[in-house]
């Protein structure tokens, strides 16, 4: 993964992409569509900006199954990278 810390900070600067990554956390992978997140506070074309943040610096996984675009959050992939932020992320009370 080449992403900067920067990039990576600048994604969770982000009250709703940090919940974003919270809910994917406590989800199984592949079980959460992005359809599901329709109680955030954002349209639906913010919140898909929001998923192509988190997808661009490496946080989550995207794939279609039919009409569903199924994520997962890339933990191991992002601790190896940059260790105990997205723990720091997790633990942060929701607001």
């Amino acid at each position: 993964m080449e992403v900067s810390l920067q990039a990576a900070l600048d994604a969770l600067a982000d009250p709703v992409r940090r919940g974003i990554v919270r809910e994917l956390a406590g989800s199984p992978d592949w079980s959460r569509p992005c359809g599901t997140f329709t109680h955030l506070p954002v349209a639906k074309s913010t919140l898909s900006h929001h998923f192509t943040v988190l997808r661009n610096v490496g946080l989550l996984e995207q794939r279609d199954e039919g009409t569903r675009r199924l994520n997962r959050l890339r933990r191991q992939e992002f601790d190896s990278r940059f260790p105990g932020l997205l723990s720091l992320v997790l633990e942060e009370e929701a607001p």
